[in-house]
């Protein structure tokens, strides 16, 4: 089968190849992938930012139909559509996976950095692990919701967004744009979208947001102080020092801040704002089979819809080219039929 996989020597780091699959073990499932979206943490990935994995079949936004289960399987039929996620794996019995904290499991196993993902003709899954897709969402649109979809709207969660609040988005991209309509249609919040770019503000407007800023030309803090009284959460899907250190001056009192985007390096926080004002610093990572499986309920029923494009295979290396230069709009999605 055809796979992309790790090559620090290759253009991109990454380079198309031929795999053997090994056969299903207990408790597995092997996948037909139809669509695989290309993420950030991919291009991390290959570039060896979070360790050495040369070889490894990336991708962790895979969908496809289930072709083959073990025979102690019964969560998962042959024929069922299912995802390939971040989450490939946990333990299933530690303090964070009995109390709904799965991600955070400190023997987990990720799609496309522990384990061979889903960027993939094929590719074996744990089948308690796959979650499965709803009818009447769009394949190609659930691999974004799998990895972009899910992280915000766990981020959302994360921020206890209520109707009529104020959630300032900082970043607009592919993770910022799902924010966006997670907030502002599924949570009934005020939208502020922050972002550099002003097509990416643009995109924002359509998508749902009640203002937009760009902090290149104007200074966002002040102006969501001055006319929202400051934000009661700012959720971060930027990759930059400079939007978190924003956002923490943005928010109101006793207001949240949600770290979701992966920046080098650290952020400035006054001790003093953050002990007076009450200010809150969460990180949130991805979500569960359970905020997975309402993310793409949510999909499904037309109150998010992600904004993606479909790419051949023989473009993988152009794309994350074209991710790392800063290039993309909405998701690009590796269509495996094309």
């Amino acid at each position: 089968m055809k796979a992309v996989t790790v090559n620090p020597a290759s253009r991109a780091n990454v380079e198309v190849t031929e795999k053997e699959l090994r056969p299903l073990e207990s408790g597995e499932a092997l996948v037909e992938i139809e669509y695989c979206g290309v993420c950030h943490t991919d291009v991390h990935v290959a570039a060896g930012d979070f360790g050495d994995v040369a070889g490894r079949t990336l991708g962790h936004e895979g969908i496809g139909i289930v072709t083959e289960i073990a025979d102690d399987v019964t969560s998962l039929s042959v024929g069922d559509r299912v995802s390939i996620a971040w989450l490939y794996k946990a333990c299933g019995r530690c303090e964070y996976c009995t109390t709904g904290r799965e991600t955070f499991c400190r023997s987990v196993q990720n799609a496309g950095f522990s384990v061979d993902g889903g960027m993939a003709e094929k590719c074996i899954v744990t089948a308690n692990y796959a979650v499965k897709v709803p009818d009447g969402l769009d394949p190609a649109q659930a691999s974004s919701i799998t990895c972009a979809g899910i992280t915000t709207y766990k981020a959302i969660k994360v921020a206890d967004a209520k109707p009529g609040e104020w959630i300032a988005i900082y970043g607009c991209g592919g993770l910022g744009n799902l924010a966006i309509q997670y907030a502002k249609h599924v949570f009934n919040a005020n939208v502020v979208a922050v972002d550099i770019n002003d097509d990416k503000l643009a995109l924002a407007k359509e998508s749902g947001a009640d203002m937009t800023i760009n902090p290149a030309t104007e200074d966002a803090a002040a102006i969501m102080q001055e006319q929202c009284g400051g934000a009661h959460a700012a959720v971060v899907t930027a990759v930059s020092k400079a939007a978190f250190n924003s956002a923490v001056d943005a928010v109101r009192a006793c207001g949240k801040v949600v770290a979701v985007g992966l920046p080098t390096e650290t952020m400035d926080l006054s001790i003093p704002r953050l002990v007076l004002d009450g200010i809150e610093v969460i990180g949130s990572l991805v979500g569960t089979r359970k905020d997975l499986e309402e993310a793409f309920q949510f999909g499904a029923e037309g109150k998010v819809v992600p904004v993606v494009k479909t790419r051949p295979l023989e473009d993988v290396q152009n794309i994350f080219e074209e991710m790392e230069q800063g290039k993309i709009q909405g998701r690009m999605v590796i269509d495996f039929k094309m």
